[in-house]
């Protein structure tokens, strides 16, 4: 790197003002309270799907959660560096995980509002971080979709195969580009220094599959009934419904209903429903230890 381009990525990181901490507190304690009302709202019937469970069953579950939302970090990070802004891991984990906590905020733009503003921070430009963000959630809805298929069969879920086809077009890097790029001039916005590669979203590709395998297991620790594949594909299924629904924070309810559903064929809808509240309770918590974590471990590295 030259003297040049030091002084100019120097240049490029704001100073923390006081309002900026302010408004960032303010975003996880309202981030929090939703959290925390979504859980006492239904929280008999959680007491109740968790009283079936054993503590060896329920910190599986965490592990493997906490490993499948590192998964979803590493695919964030894959696609930003890929853009031109390569994170360290700690610092990465930090604007990701603690963004994500704004998705149990009513609105879809809360965690990418989070991660442009901690990111802008770190040198990473506002529409880079928009831009990855975005792109994340077609990379696993692709995913998604395609170990659904696999997992829970063909003859109920094949139709499922009409959507894949779209999102490959939507993530040719070529196709990609062209649209960033085009939205990019509307908002009058600076071009992307570095376009998407091929092998950038093949990595992401990756991390994203193992991010279904390690949602498979919690589902697998809570429910095993139907076999650690079927918990893979009923966990997939509903997260992909769940992030359709943009309006309501985090799909609440959504996914939970299409996870009843996805259990049918082996538990009835008591046992399948507490099923699907105790993996919302347990997600929640693995957001909040993640993000918590990562906090912690940043804050360390600045010191």
């Amino acid at each position: 790197m030259t003297e040049v381009e030091q002084r100019e990525g120097a240049e490029a990181v704001p100073r923390r003002s006081p309002l900026g901490k302010l408004l960032r507190f303010g975003f996880l304690a309202v981030a929090l309270g939703f959290g925390a009302y979504a859980v006492i709202k239904q929280w008999d019937a959680v007491v109740a799907g968790f009283a079936e469970l054993s503590w060896p069953a329920l910190a599986g579950s965490l592990l493997a959660v906490v490993a499948a939302l590192l998964g979803a970090m590493l695919t964030w990070r894959t696609l930003l560096a890929d853009l031109g802004s390569p994170l360290p891991l700690r610092a990465g984990a930090k604007v990701f995980f603690v963004g994500q906590l704004g998705k149990y905020i009513p609105g879809a733009l809360w965690p990418v509002l989070a991660q442009m503003e901690m990111g802008r921070e770190l040198g990473v430009p506002r529409s880079r971080s928009a831009a990855a963000f975005f792109l994340m959630m077609p990379v696993q809805l692709a995913t998604g979709l395609l170990v659904t298929v696999v997992t829970l069969g063909w003859d109920r879920y094949g139709w499922l195969l009409l959507f894949i086809p779209l999102l490959l077009v939507l993530l040719e890097p070529k196709v990609i580009n062209t649209v960033i790029g085009y939205a990019l001039r509307r908002l009058k916005r600076e071009p992307l220094d570095r376009p998407l590669t091929r092998r950038g979203m093949l990595t992401a590709f990756a991390w994203a599959l193992s991010g279904w395998a390690c949602y498979g297991a919690h589902l697998y620790f809570i429910a095993p009934q139907g076999g650690p594949l079927f918990a893979i594909g009923a966990f997939a299924l509903s997260w992909c419904l769940g992030i359709m629904t943009f309006v309501v924070p985090a799909g609440a309810g959504v996914r939970e209903l299409a996870m009843v559903t996805a259990l049918a064929p082996h538990l009835d809808s008591g046992a399948a429903i507490a099923v699907a509240l105790s993996s919302r309770i347990v997600i929640v918590a693995g957001d909040l230890i993640c993000a918590g974590l990562a906090g912690i471990a940043a804050r360390r590295d600045s010191v």
